[in-house]
């Protein structure tokens, strides 16, 4: 079926952009697929297309069942830019529900190479998904810490901060910790949880840690929410996307950067100094998981 896809894909885009392609035995309509999204390398919202279809069987499995947020971009990194929580205008056979307690209005859900291709086609660039899954919304899969290094911060000091945590998180017993690229600067910490973790719970485990860390190192790291606060030189350890509603790019989405980087989950043997987040695009992630396999599914 993938081959079939890309095939179909590229012969759409060399045809004019815009027709119908079948998925999962149903069709699906796509348009501008000549439009460039990323100006700096000439990819195009097709080449967008292709790549997600070429990683499906990684990014459905991290998706699987879980809320989206969509960070639209129409016209591509290069123009302006929206959120999107609700699917009230999803068409037949891309899922949609509403999530119990959180919205009566429903919500894109992922996990089906359809709905994953239909929010392309909107314009949604990066996939975001909740640590929490449709079903159990106020429970956790997992804690999230984002390391985001401040204007002075070399990218060293984020990976030596990366280290840092996995130590603290070996400690409190949470040993199952999976370190990716966030597709920009920083990297993304996510630490399995025990079943029955409330997201709540997961908020202030985060939070503890992320005062620990910066506590223990101050010329690294910083858990000051206003940035008057942070030194310059410092990564924050941001904990605040352990709630309902709250997300990072999921693992294998690409990201609305310049160099159309992914966010890509690491062995912990690559996360050293000699790291170069930017190697990990929309042009070597799939040969990479190919080659070496699913992290994502290994941790």
């Amino acid at each position: 079926m993938t081959a079939r896809l890309l095939r179909d894909l590229n012969e759409l885009e060399q045809a004019g952009g815009e027709g119908t392609i079948q998925v999962d035995g149903a069709p699906l309509r796509l348009t501008s697929l000549s439009r460039v999204w990323f100006p700096d390398l000439g990819i195009t919202k097709g080449d967008v297309l292709r790549y997600y279809v070429s990683v499906a069987p990684a990014i459905l499995r991290v998706l699987a069942d879980r809320p989206l947020i969509l960070v639209r971009y129409p016209n591509g990194i290069g123009g302006k830019s929206f959120h999107q929580h609700d699917a009230s205008n999803a068409p037949e056979g891309v899922r949609a529900e509403p999530v119990r307690g959180v919205s009566d209005e429903p919500r894109y859900i992922g996990g089906d190479l359809r709905t994953l291709l239909y929010t392309v086609q909107l314009g949604a660039i990066s996939v975001h998904a909740w640590p929490s899954r449709v079903s159990t919304p106020d429970l956790a899969d997992w804690l999230t810490l984002d390391l985001d290094p401040q204007p002075k911060a070399p990218f060293q000091r984020v990976v030596d901060v990366a280290r840092l945590l996995r130590d603290i998180l070996a400690v409190e017993g949470l040993d199952r910790v999976l370190c990716k690229t966030s597709g920009s600067r920083g990297l993304h910490i996510l630490a399995r949880v025990p079943q029955g973790t409330t997201l709540e719970d997961a908020r202030q485990i985060a939070t503890r840690l992320s005062e620990q860390v910066a506590r223990e190192h101050p010329r690294d790291a910083t858990a000051a929410r206003a940035i008057a606060d942070r030194g310059a030189a410092t990564v924050y350890v941001d904990p605040g996307q352990n709630a309902p509603g709250k997300s990072v790019a999921a693992a294998y989405s690409v990201r609305s950067r310049p160099g159309a980087t992914v966010s890509t989950p690491l062995d912990w043997e690559e996360v050293t100094h000699r790291l170069d987040p930017g190697a990990f695009t929309v042009a070597t992630v799939p040969d990479r998981l190919a080659q070496g396999g699913d992290l994502w599914r290994k941790w």
